[in-house]
């Protein structure tokens, strides 16, 4: 199994000023301790409140971070696809951009990464920060889409996830592709496993999904990867 040599953290960004002063801090004390060279894509997903111009001011003051930026929203799964082909990296991470996934799990998630020698390390949030009714539709769309395409994975929505990034261009992310990530890396022939990570209660900004988009939106989407599969 090939090394880390090289670090890409993508994260799809959307109407995320108040989180990214926050984020900016912890990611760079969390990158601080890989002990090898990254860069972070942030992809803003047309967003209409002042991230454009936070973005703006933190590449032009770390050298490190890049931006991408859309016309018009279309959605996280083409947020990452745009991440991923500009990513340079071996390995490449994605997490969400409204602080619930601690960026201080990075380090051990490429730890364990490598210490598997898997392609892929799927963040695993193992005790859930959410409202009751989150909590409940999270376990029901992660139950439904294990049923019907086959799969173990306990915690598709988790956004923190590693990669190694010669997978990630196999794959044609379409649109809530994001969601399937795991089983269309395993198509290809990527091994995955997964890691309990933390997840933190949201305290700045508003969540952009709810009950429709986390089970009943991406049934269809569901339904192509079992037909992808057989």
């Amino acid at each position: 199994m090939t090394s880390i040599a090289s670090l890409t953290v993508v994260i799809p960004v959307f109407n995320e000023e108040a989180c990214l002063p926050e984020l900016e801090r912890e990611l760079c004390a969390a990158l601080c301790r890989v002990g090898m060279p990254y860069e972070v894509i942030l992809v803003n997903d047309a967003s209409t409140d002042g991230t454009p111009r936070l973005l703006a001011d933190l590449c032009t003051r770390r050298p490190e971070f890049r931006a991408i930026s859309f016309e018009k929203n279309a959605g996280q799964s083409a947020a990452m696809a745009a991440g991923f082909r500009a990513a340079r990296g071996t390995v490449t991470v994605t997490l969400d951009a409204d602080l619930q996934n601690d960026p201080a799990d990075i380090p051990a998630l490429l730890a364990a990464m490598e210490r598997e020698g898997v392609d892929c390390m799927c963040g695993w949030r193992e005790k859930r920060n959410d409202t009751w009714l989150r909590r409940m539709s999270s376990k029901i769309a992660n139950g439904v889409r294990n049923s019907l395409s086959g799969e173990t994975i306990r915690d598709t929505g988790c956004s923190l996830k590693a990669y190694r990034t010669e997978f990630l261009r196999r794959i044609y992310l379409f649109r809530g592709a994001h969601r399937f990530l795991p089983t269309l890396l395993k198509m290809e022939g990527a091994t995955v496993a997964e890691l309990p990570v933390r997840h933190r209660p949201r305290t700045l900004g508003t969540s952009k999904y709810g009950v429709w988009n986390r089970v009943f939106r991406s049934f269809y989407d569901l339904l192509g990867i079992r037909w992808m599969k057989s």
